[in-house]
């Protein structure tokens, strides 16, 4: 079922940004293309145009869409990433995109902020995808639980992590490395806005059942150790002022292997076409429950490291309501 009128040419608002997240650019260079030499020139996130101006122009869009409107907190970022990502129209106001648009990205990676800045949308009845994390605290997470759940409401979010083709062997079996029973994951950063980059890399190698999650460091040296029903341990650390992610290490009964990502544009395009397939099928790329559980994974780190390091079972964690 077709969540656009016409799915061959989708036309898509982008909502941004946040401090240190330049999304909005590279998201909409995928869509759009983009102003080589403004883009090299005036971006203020360096590694953005390095990896955009790798990349052949025969590849680098995602057919069949656009990004048509952009909105973002300050009218002079908007007007900015417009003219480097080629999008026609800068609008003062979120909700003046409604009527404009099929769909809405919502570039921002602020949890916190992303029930307000969906609500909207999500009221006119407008699909939706969320940057990560969907929400950091569990009052927000009850409320996409309804929307989506219960209302039925058109939304998605993930990190681009899931997507990493370097690990899309593992993702398939890890047959040969035996029965797992050590992860680790490094991730820059902040844990509320960067731990779901470590989460999301684990989920699809070991998939539902984690038990409980403890994270022993402090705001900015998030050491985080989650527990999975199939006896595996992950360690995240997660730690502002590290250089950004990190190698995957997966070990288990019978062998074991370190796995780096690197290409950071196949991981963002395949994030993006996902969302372009779930607006031409209206069938999810996955379950939200996949979400909820990261979502509480991301709400028992922050819990655990206010509360005195302690261990936080997933099974208290029921969505406010």
């Amino acid at each position: 079922m077709n969540l656009v009128k016409n799915p061959n040419k989708i036309r898509l608002g982008m909502i941004g940004m946040t401090e240190g997240n330049g999304h909005p650019y590279s998201w909409s260079a995928i869509f759009n293309g983009y102003n080589r030499d403004l883009m090299t020139a005036e971006c203020p996130f360096a590694g953005i145009p390095e990896y955009l101006n790798k990349e052949p122009a025969e590849t680098l869009r995602i057919n069949g869409a656009g990004v048509t409107h952009i909105y973002c907190d300050k009218r002079c970022d908007a007007e900015h990433v417009a003219g480097c990502s080629l999008i026609p129209q800068v609008v003062d106001k979120p909700e003046d995109m409604i009527g404009q648009v099929d769909a809405v990205i919502i570039g921002t990676d602020i949890g916190s902020q992303h029930v307000e800045r969906a609500r909207p949308f999500v009221e006119a009845g407008i699909p939706l995808f969320i940057d990560k994390p969907l929400c950091d605290n569990s009052a927000d997470l009850a409320t996409f639980k309804r929307w989506i759940e219960i209302e039925k409401r058109p939304v998605l979010s993930s990190s681009a992590m899931r997507y990493q083709k370097e690990l899309l062997p593992y993702r398939i079996s890890t047959h040969e490395l035996g029965a797992l029973r050590l992860i680790t994951a490094p991730m820059a950063k902040k844990w509320e806005t960067y731990g779901i980059h470590a989460l999301e890399t684990v989920y699809p190698l070991v998939g539902p059942g984690f038990v409980s999650v403890q994270n022993t460091g402090t705001k900015d040296r998030n050491i985080v150790h989650i527990t999975h029903k199939d006896g595996i341990d992950i360690v995240i650390g997660c730690i502002n002022g590290m250089a950004h992610g990190g190698a995957v290490s997966l070990n288990g009964t019978l062998g074991s292997v370190t796995v780096k990502g690197g290409d950071t544009f196949y991981a963002f395009k395949a994030q993006l076409q996902a969302f372009i397939d779930f607006l031409r099928s209206g069938e999810y790329p996955f379950p939200f429950s996949e979400t909820e559980e990261l979502m509480k994974l991301v709400i028992g780190g922050i819990i655990s490291r206010k509360e005195n390091n302690r261990k936080v079972i997933l099974a208290e964690l029921v969505p406010e309501r």
